[in-house]
């Protein structure tokens, strides 16, 4: 199903069981893709949707660190609940093993062999993990194997 139908199609269910905080969460999703589609007058793609999806996630990932650092533990607990909804949309996240074997096919592919060379192996690993996994987690793969 296309990600701006199924976030449609549960903000529908949302508004009837009368789960506001769960409504408005997906209200400021279908607010990101309308906003894109308005800005670029285009229908989304299913590419298009997702790659909306994993920018709100960061969003609200580097929000909620920004929040408990400053010690606002309420607004960190709405990032994260916000994180929580869109996440159910977005595919399965990889897991750390997952991701050290793509990386270190990625590396003996472009023949990397120090840090200086993050830059070439995130230009082949990322394509493949589109949606799968953060580009901070990505690089902190490549980056502990190769150092």
């Amino acid at each position: 199903m296309h990600p701006k139908a199924a976030v449609q199609e549960t903000l529908t269910a949302a508004m009837r069981s009368g789960d506001t905080k769960r409504r408005e969460t997906l209200r400021l999703l279908m607010a990101a893709f309308k906003q894109v589609e308005v800005d670029q007058r285009k229908d989304l793609t299913e590419d298009d949707a997702l790659a909306i999806l994993m920018s709100e996630a960061k969003k609200r990932r580097e929000s909620v660190e920004d929040m408990q650092r400053a010690g606002r533990t309420d607004l960190a607990e709405q990032e994260q609940y916000e994180l929580t909804v869109i996440e159910e949309f977005l595919p399965r996240q990889m897991s750390d093993d997952e991701l050290r074997v793509l990386a270190q096919a990625a590396i003996a592919e472009t023949g990397a062999s120090s840090p200086k060379d993050i830059g070439s192996v995130m230009r082949v690993i990322m394509p493949r993990v589109q949606g799968q996994a953060d580009g901070k987690r990505v690089n902190a793969v490549v980056r502990d194997l190769l150092t």
